[in-house]
């Protein structure tokens, strides 16, 4: 009989430690690849590490790795843009989501009209965040406004996330950080908000993320109804006074959309509210 080879339990620690060390990888990986923006297209080493805050040498690792994978590659001596591999993934999350590419044509065009930065804005169901996947400022006029780069935006003091929490019956996020005198926080003004918002059709915020800047935001909705996606625009809060000309504008833009998608219950041309 072959002796029976011994069995040494795994200690629960030593179970949490890998998990532990396993969610710090990722997490260091992810705030690497979200460095990367529209002004930051490639990064040296030492920039990069002083804004991340991380040591050079746990940075150097992390880049490392991610060439490997095709997430980044190496373009010189210590600089480094996002991969390949990224545009197939990025490919394959366009391909499962067919109002995209409509969307994004009207946003575009939305810019161009406008004259303003133009938005596409998403609710993430399971974390409840609100996530701007697309932004266009062709033909823009003026200054940037606030927060044009963030990718996760505020849902109580933008229109694109005041519209998409309405529409998802959801309350104010907890806590509901104070940006301005203007930001709301209290459940109850944001209740009679949601209500005002379905009732209306759209949402505008005016000084309430930042001082000086506004932003108005129109559903765009699946062949069911469903608000699949905010459309809207940013813009200085001085400005709101052509805010029935922009939102005749995103409306249009956004039920061409929504009608191409099966959705037939549109009212281009006309915004209850608007005035």
């Amino acid at each position: 009989m072959n002796p029976t080879r011994p069995v040494f339990p795994v200690q629960p620690e030593t179970w949490q430690t890998a998990r532990m060390a396993s969610s710090s990888l990722l997490s260091g990986a992810v705030d690497v690849l979200t460095a990367f923006d529209a002004d930051h297209t490639e990064w040296r080493l030492s920039d990069l590490s002083r804004h991340l805050g991380v040591p050079t040498s746990t940075l150097h690792e992390q880049l490392l790795a991610l060439v490997e994978t095709g997430l980044l590659v190496r373009v010189a001596r210590g600089r480094y843009r996002l991969g390949w591999r990224l545009l197939k993934l990025s490919s394959a999350l366009y391909g499962s989501l067919p109002w995209y590419a409509p969307a994004h044509a009207a946003m575009e065009r939305v810019a161009r009209a406008a004259h303003r930065l133009a938005f596409l804005c998403v609710l993430d169901a399971a974390s409840g965040r609100v996530l701007c996947i697309a932004r266009s400022v062709q033909g823009r006029d003026g200054p940037p406004v606030a927060g044009e780069l963030d990718f996760e935006l505020p849902a109580h003091a933008t229109a694109s996330g005041k519209l998409l929490l309405a529409h998802a019956g959801q309350p104010l996020p907890r806590p509901a950080v104070t940006f301005t005198p203007s930001t709301v926080t209290d459940a109850g003004t944001w209740a009679a908000q949601a209500q005002a918002i379905r009732a209306e059709g759209y949402a505008v915020t005016a000084d309430e993320w930042a001082a000086g800047t506004a932003s108005l935001a129109v559903p765009v909705r699946g062949a069911d109804g469903g608000v699949l996606a905010a459309l809207g625009v940013s813009l200085p809060t001085r400005h709101l006074r052509e805010r029935e000309a922009l939102l005749r504008a995103l409306q249009d833009a956004a039920d061409a959309v929504s009608w191409e998608l099966g959705y037939r219950a549109v009212t281009t041309g006309r915004l209850r509210g608007a005035s």
